[in-house]
């Protein structure tokens, strides 16, 4: 049987070394556009490669998909982080996890990952042609079952396809000729631009523990927050980015946030410091865990006199003091990738897959894993986590 593969990234690679592993007498062959293959995997993680990530059960695995959590709770018991990381330590990649729970090779380079997928393939007599594209596909139309791909002018005919393109427009589009549905693609996982004079000046500033949140909605995500040139970053930023994605781009990336900068802090505590510490001035960062060019420049800015002590305090101050630092309105005016990394939310719409094989309910013999498939996760070595259980499930699924 010959197997044909679209895209020679991690979900084409991941599949087509376990399938070429279960199926020794199948013929399979990889065709990548590109120069060279797993692009992607190469500048993962600045050049590390965040392979997967520490969490490992699924319920809670799922959370950290915006987009496909609930479809890849089941796959998930099959093939999870702790799965993938077996499968490279089997095979000689040692594994280590971060104290924010990202797993990286030991190597620290992402060179590791992509020889080990490369060698695990050609071990396996997978044919791996770059420079390859694949410019038109479809099912077979005289009553065999079967693919036939047009590259560059030649044909190519396969029994089963799998498809692991990424977010290819060309691709994209013949699946929808097809009888795909596509969910238009969109950016997903970005930082904010922003200027405000309360951070323009404060560029690799950093707070442990924000919430942030978009008025009006009830897109609400948590996490370290970082100060750039350009705006805000950081995990809490990213991971609204993501489960914002669609409302995100529908107001053109012009929206408000609200940042509370001090989740634990109550108004009541704030009266309770006025009573312990009324000879202090309420410019003393020390009471707070904040930066302190961010606590100053965040109560400067709400007009509150440096040199006023917490006994001088009335009720109406302690509630402006706490929406300097709990109620921050900051206005997104743009957005910007995240380092290297650019993640689409969009693709095969989510209803017309088998979750069970990774395969198609709309074309016989055809299977899909990666950014094709309308699933993104936030970062953190999530996304590639989606990318290996499909690759692997469909490998699995490859006879069913």
């Amino acid at each position: 049987m010959n197997i044909g593969i679209i895209g020679g990234g991690a979900a084409g690679f991941f599949f087509a070394a376990n399938a070429a592993a279960l199926y020794p007498n199948f013929t399979f062959t990889i065709f990548e556009q590109g120069k060279a293959v797993l692009q992607k995997v190469r500048i993962s993680g600045g050049g590390r490669c965040n392979v997967t990530n520490a969490i490992s059960d699924p319920n809670k695995l799922i959370e950290n998909y915006p987009r496909g959590g609930k479809e890849l709770l089941g796959p998930f018991y099959r093939f999870n982080s702790e799965h993938t990381t077996q499968w490279f330590e089997q095979r000689g990649v040692a594994i280590k996890t971060e104290a924010d729970g990202r797993k990286f090779p030991t190597t620290n380079n992402s060179q590791t990952i992509i020889d080990c997928l490369v060698n695990e393939c050609e071990n396996h007599g997978v044919q791996i042609q770059t420079s390859s594209k694949v410019s038109a596909f479809q099912p077979i139309q005289n009553g065999a079952k079967g693919f036939e791909l047009q590259l560059q002018g030649e044909q190519f005919y396969c029994d089963k396809l799998f498809l692991a393109p990424g977010s290819s427009k060309p691709i994209w589009r013949q699946l929808e000729q097809l009888g795909h549905t596509i969910v238009a693609p969109i950016p997903s996982l970005f930082t904010f631009q922003v200027q405000d004079k309360r951070i323009n000046h404060l560029p690799g500033v950093a707070v442990d523990e924000v919430e942030i949140s978009i008025p009006g909605t009830e897109l609400k995500c948590g996490g370290p927050l970082l100060i750039t040139h350009k705006g805000l970053s950081g995990p809490a930023v990213l991971k609204l980015s993501a489960c914002g994605a669609r409302y995100c781009f529908a107001k053109n990336y012009q929206f408000p946030v609200e940042i509370n900068f001090l989740p634990q802090l109550t108004i009541q505590q704030l009266k309770q410091i006025r009573e312990r510490e009324g000879k202090s001035l309420v410019n003393n960062s020390q009471l707070f865990s904040l930066p302190k060019r961010l606590f100053q420049s965040l109560l400067a800015n709400a007009n509150v006199d440096e040199q006023l002590k917490w006994a001088s305090t009335s009720n109406n101050d302690i509630e402006t003091i706490f929406n300097a630092f709990c109620k921050a309105k900051f206005l997104v005016n743009g957005q910007n990738r995240f380092k290297e990394e650019f993640v689409t939310a969009g693709g095969v719409d989510l209803k017309e897959v088998d979750f069970s094989t990774f395969s198609s309910k709309t074309i016989q013999n055809l299977y899909f894993a990666g950014e094709v498939l309308n699933i993104d996760a936030v970062t953190g070595g999530f996304n590639f986590q989606a990318a290996w259980t499909g690759a692997y499930l469909a490998a699995l699924g490859l006879l069913s």
